[in-house]
């Protein structure tokens, strides 16, 4: 085969939950796209934590909390708390910024990819209900972007031109390091 031609052999993937099973083929370009989508979720996220932290004006989460959460969110309760809670508030105001840019950063050269996907679809979640808005139904831009992280993470996307390929076949005592210590595969991938 020349590098010039498609590879055409299927990606075959299942799945159980209780009892039901689901499966499915993989177009071989499917790689691709779930690597485009780590790179423009790790682009978007490392800018955003970028630009938080570079900024004139230390960030601050305070405000957001107390004040733009909708009242309809099932969850304006807990954001009013945490944004009223001094300590949690600068909590939020340090983790934010740098959760952005590491889990951006992570994403970008496929490093730590499911957790970083993991904390980018649970931020996404509280995004979500922070940004509160059903008049178009319970999908939006928010929900979207988290099933993005969740789906970059059930790929695998950080072996795809990613450290994490490298990172699993590190030899430890002569064994690679996810033979070694397979729930590193949770975090890695």
């Amino acid at each position: 085969m020349t590098t010039n031609e498609i590879n055409t052999r299927v990606n075959e993937f299942e799945s159980t939950i209780g009892s039901l099973t689901v499966n499915g083929k993989a177009h071989s370009l499917s790689a691709w796209f779930v690597l485009a989508l780590r790179l423009m979720m790790g682009y978007a996220f490392a800018y955003s934590g970028f630009t938080k932290i570079t900024a004139a004006e230390p960030f601050s989460a305070t405000g957001y909390l107390t004040n733009a959460v909708p009242a309809e969110s099932p969850l304006v309760g807990l954001f009013h708390w945490m944004g009223s809670t001094p300590w949690f508030a600068d909590f939020l105001s340090i983790a934010v910024p740098w959760g952005e840019l590491l889990i951006g950063l992570g994403l970008l050269v496929g490093a730590l990819t499911r957790l970083a996907a993991f904390f980018g679809a649970f931020m996404m979640l509280m995004f979500y209900f922070g940004n509160w808005d059903i008049a178009h139904g319970f999908i939006n831009g928010d929900f979207a972007y988290m099933l993005v992280f969740l789906a970059v993470a059930a790929f695998g996307a950080g072996r795809i031109l990613g450290l994490d390929a490298v990172i699993e076949q590190y030899e430890l005592d002569g064994e690679a390091l996810v033979e070694k210590y397979p729930r590193l595969g949770y975090l890695l991938g």
